[in-house]
């Protein structure tokens, strides 16, 4: 296993990345881009990307966007357009520095979202993972996060965080307010879901505190590319650390499939 970090500066921001290949990497450009959820970094993932890196055999990419781990932290409150700013500008760039032109995106809550209007708003990708991803703002999402920030205030969450988060405040606040702010209740993507160019593999629990299968249903309604869906049970809000085995072995074969028909377009 070849674990390889590093830094790329976009608009004056330092983003932490991290490289992993395993011992049986496919020698190609195919690569996975993971992109994490709204209190996430590179760190938080933990060992999945290692443990997709082995079963799928491609290169895996994760980096830290601004705000969070080793990156520069938030000088500014995140604006509504904050998930656009990432998908249409951030994450093309990212992949302009990293030489990946058709990467297969893997995102969790945030990233899945991010995910999809990135390849919506007309980039290019080989194929979409979403897990628990947002579409738009339900009850139960604000609730729960509403929960979050007490449970920062009142208990170790800010200490637990503060291993994966050089300004834990930074990461913390930032993702916290915007989704709690009066405007954010409008926050709506369909738009993007409607252009999805690709083939995307809808990874959900069946008791997500952040998000009900309402998310992915109106991704199977109006996606004009197919859609495959995994709904796992005695999960919460992450399907790589609570299901892990039964999430890698659907990514896994989702890649294998993915790859196999854009060697035979």
């Amino acid at each position: 296993m070849k674990i390889t970090d590093n830094y790329f500066v976009f608009d004056e921001k330092r983003l932490e990345y991290r490289c992993i290949e395993s011992d049986s990497a496919i020698p190609t450009s195919d690569a996975l881009v993971l992109l994490h959820e709204g209190l996430g970094s590179i760190d938080l993932w933990k060992n999945f990307p290692q443990e997709l890196a082995i079963a799928t055999g491609c290169r895996v990419f994760v980096f830290s966007r601004y705000g969070y781990g080793k990156s520069t932290p938030l000088s500014e409150k995140r604006t509504f357009d904050y998930m656009h700013q990432e998908a249409l500008n951030t994450l093309p760039n990212f992949l302009k520095h990293i030489g990946v032109d058709r990467p297969i995106l893997i995102g969790h809550s945030d990233g899945a979202s991010i995910a999809m209007i990135h390849n919506g708003g007309g980039h290019d990708v080989g194929g979409l993972v979403l897990m628990a991803p947002h579409v738009f703002v339900e009850d139960l999402t604000v609730k729960s996060i509403e929960q979050a920030r007490i449970a920062f205030e009142t208990t170790e969450l800010s200490k637990k965080l503060g291993r994966y988060h050089e300004d834990v405040a930074s990461a913390f606040w930032g993702w916290n307010d915007i989704w709690l702010s009066p405007e954010f209740k409008n926050w709506d993507i369909q738009m993007y879901v409607e252009k999805l160019s690709c083939e995307s593999l809808l990874i959900q629990s069946d008791n997500d505190p952040y998000g009900t299968l309402a998310q992915i249903e109106v991704i199977e309604k109006l996606s004009r590319a197919p859609t495959q869906r995994v709904i796992l049970k005695d999960c919460g809000h992450s399907p790589h650390f609570d299901q892990a085995s039964a999430t890698i072995d659907a990514i896994a074969q989702f890649v294998k499939d993915s790859l196999c028909e854009d060697r035979y377009e």
